[in-house]
């Protein structure tokens, strides 16, 4: 059997700890192919980001549409988007595509910079409507309305417990007219958390092209996220990297 071709849509980080390069990493160490469209340039360490450049929604759209019209995709990774035109010629292509799409709504780095204006965060609606899962963390979840919002637009999503307080991390999926499947581990302590968000939504993508089913690709993605954890090489002097490469899904 070939590997799952996944196609990541994110951001590019410098450092290597998250956006496009933590996807490529956690696409390929499970089996996938990965493949990229980047939305914008971004120079960051574990420290913070320090500059930003977006690229265009045509050249956004080029990217895209070079993969799905050669290689093709068994699933799709979005991630930064820059901006709302950008958001809009994601949406445009994806709604034709006909593909499974994890949607990580990212707001704010996990060094506390912010990667989308609220412009970008409106253009969200039409990606989550056509995604089969987003995946909002805590700060993320409170600024698109809390669960009460989510439920309103009638889409799956995965609320993310892992910037909340306590020793208990409890992940919850939540699918419309269906109880909330609670996940929970107890917390890793450790400042090697760059990363995360990308790395759990591109292990989701990449199980899905697998074809698992939904609950059981989000399952694995967060055994996946807690091996990187555990693996973290120690690098930087802020939030550092995971160890993608000594991970086990």
């Amino acid at each position: 059997m070939p590997p799952p071709r996944i196609l990541t849509i994110a951001g590019s980080d410098s450092s290597g700890g998250a956006g496009i390069q933590a996807d490529i990493k956690t696409i390929t160490v499970l089996g996938g192919y990965a493949m990229s469209a980047i939305t914008a340039i971004t120079a960051q360490n574990t420290l913070g980001v320090t500059m930003v450049e977006v690229l265009s929604p045509a050249m956004v759209g080029a990217q895209i549409d070079a993969c799905l019209s050669d290689i093709g995709a068994d699933a799709v990774k979005i991630g930064m988007l820059g901006s709302p035109a950008i958001a809009a010629a994601v949406a445009d292509r994806l709604e034709r595509a006909n593909l499974p799409v994890v949607f990580d709504p990212v707001m704010i780095a996990t060094s506390g910079a912010a990667l989308a204006d609220d412009a970008t965060v409106a253009a969200f609606e039409r990606l989550m409507q056509l995604a089969v899962l987003t995946t909002p963390n805590v700060a993320e979840l409170a600024a698109l309305g809390g669960h009460e919002g989510m439920a309103a637009r009638g889409v799956a999503y995965l609320a993310k417990g892992g910037d909340s307080e306590g020793e208990r991390v409890e992940d919850a999926l939540c699918l419309p007219g269906q109880p909330a499947h609670v996940m929970a581990g107890t917390r890793i302590h450790t400042r090697h958390t760059h990363g995360t968000g990308c790395t759990l939504s591109s292990a989701i993508a990449t199980y899905l092209g697998k074809g698992l089913p939904l609950p059981e690709a989000v399952d694995r993605a967060r055994l996946f996220v807690r091996s990187a954890l555990r693996a973290a090489p120690g690098f930087g002097a802020g939030s550092g990297p995971l160890g993608h490469g000594e991970a086990r899904g």
